[in-house]
This record gives C-alpha cells, sequence and structure tokens, in this order.
C-alpha cells in the first residue's frame, strides 16, 4: 500500500509499505480522509526529527473497519470510525476520571500521550492499524468533516466546553487566530452558546472567510483593535479569549481584552510569554483571570463534537485534495495558501 512518510529529517515521501498487521486490541482502518495539519508541516521542516524516521503522517483519520483482532468487542468490519488521537493508557486516575488528554502514563509531566501520527503510525495512507477503544462512530457524518474532528474540531472544543460557565446570554468570546483551528472554534461556539463572537487575526482573508459568521471581526495590526474589542463589550472584555497563535504580540493582547474573572485559554503553539503581572494597579490583567495551555481533548468530547457534526451545526471550510496530492496539500498549507482545514480524501 501506498503511505506519506518522514524518510529522512526534511523529506517527506510516498513509499510503498506493507499493509499493516494487527496486535491485541487493534483494529484496521480503511483511510477515506485524513487532516492535513500544520504539525505535519512542522515535522518535515524541522531541522531534527519531531517524530521518529519512517513514521507515517497523519493524526486526524476517518475510514471504515476493514479487520478486527480476535479479542475486539462491539466494532464490526463496515463500520464508519473517527479515530481519537490521544492514545493514553486508559487506566490512570486520570484516564479513569475521563481525561485521557492529561494522563499520567506518559513518563513525565511535560510528556503528552502517545499519538497516529507522531510516535505510531498515522492516516496519510490506505489502512492503518488503531486501538478499537480509541475510535468513535462516525456513520452518518461527511468522511472528510469526521477527519478532521479529532484535531482541528477537537482542540477548540475541550477549550470551549470547559468554560461554558462563563458563556452565559450576554457575554463575548474573542477568538484570536482563526485558520484551521480557530474557524472550527467560531462554529462550535456558535453552535454550543448563546455568546458574541469576536474573531481576531492579522490577515484580512482569513478574517473574510468567517465574516458572516462571527459578530466582529477585527485585523490583528489595526492600532485600535484592543480598543474596539473593549467597545464591543461595553468596556468590561471578554469573558472567553482563545488564542490559536499563541504569540507575543497574541498573549499581549489577549490580557488586555479578557474581563474580570474571565479566562485565556491557549491551544496555539507559537512559542510566545505571557507576562503576568501582579502590581495591585496593574493595567495588563484584570483580577480573577485564568490563564491556561490546552491540549487535545477528551473521548467524551470527541463522542459529542461528532454528534454536532452529525447534526449539521459545524459550518467549517474544508479544501479536499485527493491522497495522490498529499505532498501538495503540504506544500500549500506551508505556503498559507488553504483557506480552511486541508483533508486528503479518497
Amino acid at each position: 500500500m501506498r503511505a506519506i512518510k518522514l524518510t529522512e529529517v526534511g523529506t517527506v515521501r510516498e513509499v510503498e509499505v506493507d499493509r499493516p498487521r494487527l496486535q491485541h486490541g487493534e483494529i484496521l482502518v480503511q483511510v477515506t480522509a485524513a487532516g492535513v495539519c500544520k504539525t505535519d508541516v512542522s515535522v518535515r521542516s524541522a531541522d531534527r526529527a519531531l517524530v521518529p524516521l519512517g513514521t507515517t503522517l497523519g493524526h486526524e483519520i476517518a475510514g471504515v473497519v476493514a479487520e478486527v483482532a480476535d479479542d475486539v468487542e462491539g466494532t464490526t468490519v463496515g463500520d464508519a470510525v473517527v479515530v481519537y488521537p490521544v492514545w493514553a493508557c486508559g487506566v490512570c486516575v486520570m484516564c479513569v476520571d475521563g481525561r485521557q488528554n492529561a494522563c499520567r502514563s506518559t513518563g513525565g509531566r511535560l510528556r503528552v500521550p502517545s499519538a497516529p501520527g507522531m510516535s505510531h503510525d498515522g492516516g496519510m495512507a490506505e489502512f492503518v492499524a488503531v486501538p478499537a477503544r480509541w475510535t468513535v462512530s462516525a456513520h452518518d457524518v461527511d468522511p472528510a468533516l469526521a477527519a478532521v474532528l479529532p484535531d482541528a474540531g477537537l482542540v477548540p472544543y475541550h477549550a470551549v466546553s470547559t468554560q461554558l460557565h462563563l458563556l452565559r446570554p450576554g457575554s463575548t468570546a474573542v477568538v484570536v487566530g482563526v485558520g484551521g483551528l480557530g474557524q472550527f472554534a467560531v462554529a462550535i461556539l456558535r453552535a454550543i452558546t448563546p455568546a458574541r463572537i469576536i474573531a481576531v487575526d492579522a490577515s484580512p482573508r482569513s478574517l473574510e472567510a468567517v465574516g458572516g459568521r462571527v459578530d466582529l471581526a477585527v485585523n490583528s495590526t489595526d492600532p485600535d483593535a484592543v480598543t474596539r474589542i473593549l467597545d464591543a463589550t461595553g468596556g468590561h472584555g471578554a469573558e472567553l479569549v482563545l488564542d490559536f497563535v499563541g504569540a507575543d504580540a497574541t498573549l499581549a493582547l489577549d490580557g488586555r481584552v479578557v474581563a474580570p474573572y474571565g479566562a485565556i485559554r491557549v491551544p496555539g503553539l507559537g512559542g510566545g510569554v505571557f507576562e503576568f503581572e501582579t502590581a495591585q494597579q496593574s493595567r495588563k490583567l484584570p483580577f480573577g483571570t485564568t490563564l491556561a495551555r490546552t491540549y487535545s481533548g477528551t473521548l467524551r468530547d470527541l463522542v459529542e463534537l461528532v454528534e454536532l457534526a452529525r447534526a449539521g451545526r459545524l459550518d467549517v471550510d474544508l479544501v479536499r485534495y485527493p491522497f495522490s496530492d498529499a505532498l501538495q496539500a503540504l506544500d500549500d498549507l506551508a505556503r498559507g495558501d488553504v483557506r480552511g482545514r486541508a483533508v486528503l480524501i479518497r
């Protein structure tokens, strides 16, 4: 079968490989769609191996069950599934509590659980072997949409769903960075909360893409960007700020527009540093603000997200490529030419 692999540092190629053989607890998924993420672009462009050499890329996977290991129950050949990307231990205190994305069996507090396309072969191939327990039924969901739910959808869904207590009628959510994940954040906020939505981005093209779905679009390069956001919230700021960039400039903006006792959640990996000021008359951060980095989401989050997709409540832009154009998709994403979320389809 054909697969897209990191063959050496800085090089991703399409190669011929053997069809996977199942281990205990696994199912073989015939891939119908696989998302293409900036993480994949980073793996290819890095000057060191971010994943083991020879790894098949692709952590966003949807497909049809083609084979089931003898010890797997409850899964049938022909089932449509989406693959949960957090391959946690399933038995530690956090996993038992339903917080698989905070699994305690990773080997250290700064390490995240295993994932397809990162520590195991992923979905940019004809077939992929995955643990049966980390799959979710995706019947009646467009495979292209289903494929991108485990990351582009799951990351913002988790960040939003954990802060629903803040998003009551009259509240505001600011989405900083409305690329692939930010567009999902807008759709999720619109689907499950009554909050006013403000989109912030440096790209007019990205703001245009969500223009009809948000209450206010603000270019972050505008000198009056903060003033515009505060004016839209009556001067109080936003109850929730979601930062999908995570750079110095966006983190500084986050602190200037969040409401007292509001929340800043930062899935973005832009390498920025947040300045936390504790002065009595701080001009950078109101009292009560919580700040957190967020990672992926829980298995329950993915189940709920699939239900939203099945109900037709996620309005996002997908850019579809045939699997034969996988390398082109990576090139387009690296250049910033993808408006929405790139996905490979068969």
